[in-house]
């Protein structure tokens, strides 16, 4: 009879073992991957493609007008950084065509009108002089942030179009000189 109450004993021993090993918890893991984002767009409620005229005068010995102003452009971005980059320019620069002697070509940026959320870029204190040469950084310090989509969302971009600071900006205007210029926008790391 011992050996009939011991094989019992073992029996229960086993089942409640197998028993315990479930249990009311369970866990598993879950991967998340956040992608690193870096999205650029111009938008405007107009033409992209933006001309300056600069009209004659009527009237002889008066001089052109060259104060010519456009701000229908809008900077709209996505930007999700990395430890490695923690903020992202845009950068502008006249990639073809040249401006006229006797003219300069200025940009500036507003500050975001906030209908995205984030790290913002930061705009410049001052209008900025565009050139071929090298590029501007119109706004700078953008983080992880979105600015919205479309015109009326981001940074209202304004150009300028105005004389140079040559004294004799006047006896360099040649009406050959009228060119198309490609202005390149680029999201860059810092």
């Amino acid at each position: 009879m011992n050996s009939k109450i011991l094989i019992l004993i073992i029996f229960f021993t086993t089942i409640i073992k197998i028993h315990s090993q479930n249990s009311n918890k369970y866990s598993h893991s879950v991967s998340i991957t956040i992608p690193e984002v870096a999205l650029l767009d111009l938008e405007s409620s107009k033409d992209k493609n933006l001309k300056f005229d600069i009209k004659a005068p009527t009237e002889a010995g008066s001089a052109i007008n060259i104060s010519n102003i456009n701000y229908d452009m809008w900077i709209n971005y996505s930007s999700i950084v990395n430890s490695s980059s923690t903020s992202r320019n845009v950068g502008v620069q006249i990639t073809d065509g040249k401006v006229a002697d006797g003219l300069q070509l200025n940009i500036y940026a507003w500050r975001d009108v906030r209908k995205g959320e984030g790290q913002m870029g930061k705009s410049p204190t001052s209008l900025l002089k565009l050139t071929d040469s090298e590029v501007t950084n119109l706004i700078t310090g953008i983080g992880s942030a979105y600015t919205g989509n479309g015109p009326d969302k981001g940074h209202r971009v304004l150009y300028y179009l105005t004389k140079s600071n040559d004294k004799e900006y006047y006896s360099k205007l040649n009406s050959d000189q009228s060119d198309i210029l490609t202005i390149t926008y680029t999201l860059t790391d810092n």
